[in-house]
């Protein structure tokens, strides 16, 4: 499909839905849409304008996206053609290799590059259980030894440990 304003191939397809008319669709080049979304900036559709401009300013010449798409992880091999047709990376190298390419994706898509989330509950409990266990085994060690000292030491952590809810029985006390 070409574009309504010139000869070049469409990129484009903006469909508005209007009450009075209904939906108008346009099909236009990288170019025009660019000038398009200029014009609309102050209409109610600066909203969808800003994100097709976001789109645009990450968008590639075909030239480019050709020399990317031959780009190879030389760990595994996978092309970064092949990434973009099943959106999966093949080894953990492959974010350090593409990472100037993956970069503006990433912000693209999540508006940041690290993820930032909430930590499991059951997580930290794992984590102080082990702990526990580890120290548990430790007293014992140290018991063995007759270093009573060390012993006390590790038990007197162990108090803290517990006391500041790291057991199972004080968290499920807790919840009920």
């Amino acid at each position: 499909m070409k574009c309504q304003y010139c000869e070049k191939p469409a990129t484009f397809h903006i469909t508005e839905l209007t009450e009075p008319t209904g939906p108008q669709v346009m099909h236009l080049c990288e170019e025009h849409a660019r000038g398009f979304l200029q014009k609309e900036a102050s209409s109610p559709a600066a909203s969808i304008a800003g994100a097709l401009a976001k789109q645009l300013n990450l968008g590639q010449t075909k030239q480019e996206l050709a020399e990317l798409d031959q780009k190879e992880c030389p760990v595994c091999g996978i092309s970064f053609f092949e990434f973009r047709n099943t959106g999966r990376l093949g080894c953990p190298y492959d974010y350090t290799h593409f990472s100037s390419d993956l970069i503006p994706l990433l912000t693209s898509i999540h508006d940041a590059v690290e993820h930032t989330g909430k930590r499991p509950c059951r997580a930290a409990a794992a984590d102080s259980q082990a702990q526990m266990i580890q120290l548990r085994r430790e007293m014992e060690e140290a018991v063995e030894k007759e270093d009573y000292e060390r012993a006390s030491e590790i038990r007197d952590q162990l108090q803290i440990i517990e006391q500041s809810g790291g057991s199972d029985e004080t968290q499920q006390e807790d919840q009920a």
